[in-house]
């Protein structure tokens, strides 16, 4: 966007900014909703693990196929219109999952929550660069802290609606019926759109095919966290399977704080020093979790890596968002799509790789990666 045409735009006030909260508040109750549901989908189906993991492939399907189409299809239909069939189609997948036991049935809602969850993501990232760049100020990192802060608490809150003996259905209604409150709340302050009318999807190129593939590593790095650390910590660190989420509770708790003060600490040292020292933190972190063999020091490894990758995406985000090989309304969501498969092939690359190798070996080919991440992304977002 030129100067003249930002001068142009309409101010943002806290509707647009209070929306862009709610919808990635909304994204983190909803996937916090679906995590618990998992034991009570692979019970009720009757399902081994190779069975759940192959419906749990339905998930990332739907969001693979959604995702980049989302913004020609806001600019097409507005985009309050696409986001409220999204957050409508999660709501009623996920309700659907809460009572399902057939596989058809399981693996079609499946699809349709990862297309929401995937649209949801892509639209509500291009709300957030635009609310940050008429803002004139740093603010993505927190908008991204706030999902955190919705999985955390949704997580949370869904556990102790079972615990207080509500079934997973109910359980279910009580957060769909947060959501579609959060919402509504939203709708006043969620913007129509921005750019001119072109293709609905383009091959990710140029910088966007950077941004994209350095995402990729991140969000490979927090999926292989999210699979890999316990069983790390139980296996080569000898602590008891119920102390396996600690690695990655360690990991959420400096997330998500990083996120929240993030913005104020891009202000201060520049995105690009962000994903620079962010990328070294992580990679460090790694090397801690693999060089020393105290379960504690595992632990404070784990806390870097999540410390080290708190703001990357997001100035990433934002890095998107500023270049001019391609529309934004392509680019964002071609980097949100890159970075969610990196979600979805680093568990499984890293088991092959610790097949092939060891687990160790696995977790120091990540650090070294991001290593690149911090060294190629510096130059990108400065």
């Amino acid at each position: 966007m030129t100067a003249t045409a930002a001068s142009a735009a309409p101010a943002i006030g806290q509707p647009e900014i209070r929306a862009t909260r709610l919808l990635f508040l909304i994204v983190g109750f909803g996937v916090a909703a679906w995590a618990p549901l998992v034991p009570f989908v692979k019970a009720r189906a009757g399902l081994d693990e190779g069975g759940l993991g192959l419906l749990l492939l339905c998930l990332g399907i739907g969001s693979l196929a959604a995702m980049p189409f989302a913004g020609a299809l806001a600019q097409r239909f507005g985009a309050r219109t696409v986001l409220a069939c999204a957050v409508a189609t999660l709501s009623a997948a996920l309700t659907v999952l809460s009572l399902a036991d057939a596989l058809p049935v399981l693996a079609g809602a499946l699809v349709l929550l990862g297309a929401g969850f995937g649209t949801v993501d892509c639209l509500m990232n291009i709300q957030a660069v635009t609310v940050e760049r008429r803002a004139g100020r740093p603010m993505m990192s927190g908008f991204h802290g706030l999902y955190s802060l919705g999985c955390i608490v949704g997580a949370a809150g869904f556990s102790g609606l079972l615990g207080a003996g509500m079934t997973p259905t109910s359980a279910t209604l009580v957060v769909v019926a947060g959501i579609a409150a959060a919402f509504l709340a939203a709708l006043p302050g969620i913007l129509p759109g921005e750019g001119s009318r072109g293709p609905a999807f383009a091959v990710p190129r140029g910088t966007v095919l950077v941004i994209g593939v350095l995402c990729f590593v991140v969000f490979l790095t927090e999926g292989s966290i999210l699979d890999w650390s316990g069983v790390f910590l139980v296996q080569e660190r000898a602590l008891a399977p119920a102390s396996a989420g600690l690695g990655y509770a360690a990991f959420s708790l400096t997330m998500t704080v990083g996120r929240l003060t993030g913005d104020a600490l891009v202000h201060r040292i520049g995105r690009g020093r962000i994903v620079g020292i962010g990328g070294l933190f992580a990679a460090a972190g790694l090397v801690l979790v693999v060089a020393v063999p105290a379960w504690p020091a595992t632990l404070i490894g784990y806390a870097l890596v999540g410390a080290g990758c708190a703001n990357i995406v997001p100035v990433l985000f934002t890095a998107a968002a500023r270049q001019s090989v391609m529309p934004e309304r392509i680019a964002i969501p071609a980097v949100t799509t890159l970075g969610y498969a990196g979600v979805l092939a680093g568990p499984a690359a890293i088991g092959f790789l610790a097949h092939a190798t060891s687990l160790t070996t696995a977790f120091l080919v990540v650090a070294l990666a991001l290593v690149g991440v911090a060294v190629s992304g510096r130059r990108l977002a400065a």
